[in-house]
């Protein structure tokens, strides 16, 4: 059952995958995409490696959800300007990501007290035991967003980046 828990973020990645492998590389990404999109997986790891390092704590928690909540603000950022550079089926893409940010983050916040088996919310204790599950899944997820950033960084700005300089 704890699997479900991990459901929206194997999601959130399949549609990530979709945007950036199928529609950025068809249509290659201007200067603003290939230093904004790298920020934007970063803003994702500060909310990860908050809740993987800090133990759980309502202070700890408040932080986290400033964090969480500058993350899926910032993320939009760049929609003022996709509705020009973007076909539409490129731009719902990007509405079922805005739509699963938040619940990713959301998500991660409830396992952050499972996974530091801490001031467990009732709704979650039968998943105690799942910790190092919970954890090893997580630490995943932050390794995998912190090459999906890398990646990000080298292919659109110094493998691609002179193909397209707009």
């Amino acid at each position: 059952m704890i699997w479900l828990f991990f459901l929206p973020f194997l999601l959130q990645i399949a549609i990530i995958f979709c945007d950036e492998f199928y529609f950025h590389v068809k249509r290659g990404l201007p200067r603003w995409e290939r230093i904004g999109h790298p920020l934007d997986t970063l803003s994702v790891l500060v909310c990860f490696l908050f809740v993987l390092i800090f133990p759980y704590s309502p202070s700890m928690r408040t932080i986290y959800i400033a964090l969480s909540l500058f993350s899926a603000i910032f993320v939009t950022k760049d929609e003022f300007v996709h509705k020009e550079c973007c076909p539409a089926s490129e731009q719902w893409l990007h509405a079922l990501l805005f739509i699963k940010h938040p619940i990713v983050l959301f998500v991660l916040g409830c396992l952050w007290p499972l996974y530091h088996a801490v001031e467990i919310p009732s709704f979650l204790s039968a998943y105690k035991s799942q910790s190092a599950l919970i954890g090893t899944f997580l630490w995943g997820q932050a390794a995998a967003i912190l090459l999906f950033g890398v990646y990000q960084w080298v292919y659109w700005n110094m493998i691609r980046s002179d193909e397209t300089n707009q």
